[in-house]
């Protein structure tokens, strides 16, 4: 029997299974909890491949088992936390709504939160049968966006205000969530190129912009926290947005 073989679903059976830890924690209202149950399964989902790249055991059974751990673990949790999230405030605006029908559309306003779920399927979906996406993404990936989603309950346990600024202001305001649950489902479905943390060799010329990115993300880590987050999620993005616009000019002039 190779066991070899078996070690990267091992890890992304890891990463869904934190991914189910996850969502427990979320319906309960543990978020922070929920959070860091997304972070160790972001790290074990950068293993499994980088285990299956190493032991030189990638298949087919891996790449759809790490999908559906993903759907988990970056679909659904995302979901469930702006869930929580937009459930919690949502209530302030029954005070400005007093129809029966204003308040059966604020009962139904949290839900909006699952948009990202299905379009996180979506994305996993479009990433399984598009073959441009072997060495860079069409779209912002999940675990990002989970990540992203995940930062907001971090930020509000831990850094709720910075240089005399109230974040909470902000992260509880009903319209802001809805609005980064729908700018997030659409960047994770839309036609934009980025670059990915896919290393063929080390050396400066062919990686980059990998190497500026994790060095700017590593800085703002260290100076902001869990506030430098979102930031470095954004940062990705723009990176990735010039990057293209450089290879674009780059393949005119060799014409």
């Amino acid at each position: 029997m190779n066991i070899k073989k078996h070690i990267p679903n091992a890890i992304t059976c890891g990463n869904l299974f934190c991914g189910c830890i996850a969502i427990v924690s979320a319906f309960n209202g543990f978020l922070v909890l929920s959070a860091f149950w997304v972070g160790m399964a972001a790290i074990l989902d950068f293993f499994d491949g980088f285990a299956a790249r190493l032991l030189k055991v990638s298949g087919e059974m891996g790449k759809q088992l790490d999908s559906l751990a993903d759907m988990v673990s970056f679909g659904v949790v995302p979901g469930v936390i702006m869930y929580q999230m937009i459930n919690r405030v949502s209530p302030i605006l029954f005070e400005s709504y007093s129809t029966q029908l204003s308040v059966s559309i604020l009962v139904l306003l949290p839900f909006i939160a699952f948009i990202i779920t299905i379009f996180s399927a979506v994305r996993l979906a479009k990433f399984n049968i598009d073959t441009r996406q072997t060495s860079s993404f069409i779209g912002v990936p999940t675990p990002a966006n989970s990540i992203l989603i995940c930062s907001l309950p971090l930020i509000q346990h831990f850094q709720p205000e910075i240089a005399g600024v109230n974040l909470n202001v902000v992260i509880n305001n009903v319209y802001f969530l809805i609005g980064l649950s729908l700018l997030m489902s659409y960047l994770l479905v839309a036609e934009l190129p980025l670059f990915a943390l896919k290393f063929k060799n080390f050396g400066w010329p062919d990686n980059k912009i990998r190497y500026s990115f994790l060095i700017i993300s590593v800085i703002l880590l260290i100076l902001f926290q869990f506030i430098a987050i979102p930031f470095i999620i954004f940062l990705y993005i723009v990176l990735s947005v010039i990057n293209n616009i450089y290879n674009r000019n780059n393949q005119q002039h060799e014409i």
